[in-house]
């Protein structure tokens, strides 16, 4: 399993990705090859957690393009469903997935998936996995077991993720440590504090995901030919 969603790169275009990672043509923000070939890197990023704790926010946040998204009224009969305590005041839900793009430096780019955070729709997760460098975490400390089915996710299926305690008004503060703790994470998964509403905060947390999970796939390559 850990095998279909190593790497995670793809070759961007400027306007957008497909799900699945396929390849497409460069943009105009990458370096040249020798021959004189556009060789610019896209890497696929996955924004998890649970209901309402700020995916959407984070990834139209920090896109430069305008945010795929695919949101939809709660109804009375998706409430009776969706568990929205805590989060009363929402009155939207991501049905499928959002989409956004960020350049990291000249010739690096992110695709952001964003996962949808009700159970009832897990199935789509599988497909948005595939072809994945790693992931995001989004965690509310007032809801903190809401973020325990996507760790599990990851986890189980050795894909590479950060922490990202979203640090809502009113919130009580925490230390990375006592994050680290409550989830029971592996030692070395790194937990993170960020604002999901600010760019900057948004894209030192990718920043930190993509470190981490270069550094992952450098030492599972290594031990598999070591």
């Amino acid at each position: 399993m850990a095998s279909e969603h190593a790497g995670g790169a793809v070759r961007g275009d400027g306007d957008g990705a497909e799900a699945d990672g396929e390849v497409a043509e460069g943009d105009d923000s990458g370096g040249n090859n020798e021959n004189g070939e556009n060789t610019a890197l896209a890497l696929k990023i996955l924004v998890a957690g649970g209901f309402g704790v700020g995916k959407t926010t984070m990834v139209g946040a920090v896109s430069e393009i305008r945010p795929l998204r695919t949101e939809e009224l709660l109804s009375e009969a998706g409430q009776s469903v969706d568990d929205t305590e805590g989060v009363e005041r929402k009155t939207t839900t991501t049905v499928a997935m959002d989409f956004g793009r960020i350049t990291i430096r000249p010739g690096l780019s992110l695709y952001l998936f964003g996962t949808p955070g009700q159970d009832r729709f897990w199935f789509l997760w599988d497909e948005l996995s595939q072809g994945a460098l790693g992931a995001v975490v989004l965690a509310d400390t007032r809801r903190l077991e809401d973020c325990f089915p996507a760790v599990d996710y990851f986890e189980h299926r050795r894909i590479p993720f950060v922490v990202a305690v979203n640090c809502f008004s009113g919130a009580r503060s925490y230390r990375e440590e006592d994050v680290s703790r409550a989830l029971d994470l592996d030692p070395g998964t790194p937990v993170v504090l960020c604002d999901a509403r600010d760019r900057a905060s948004g894209k030192e947390v990718l920043i930190r995901m993509v470190e981490y999970a270069g550094r992952m796939h450098t030492a599972r390559l290594l031990d598999s030919v070591g």
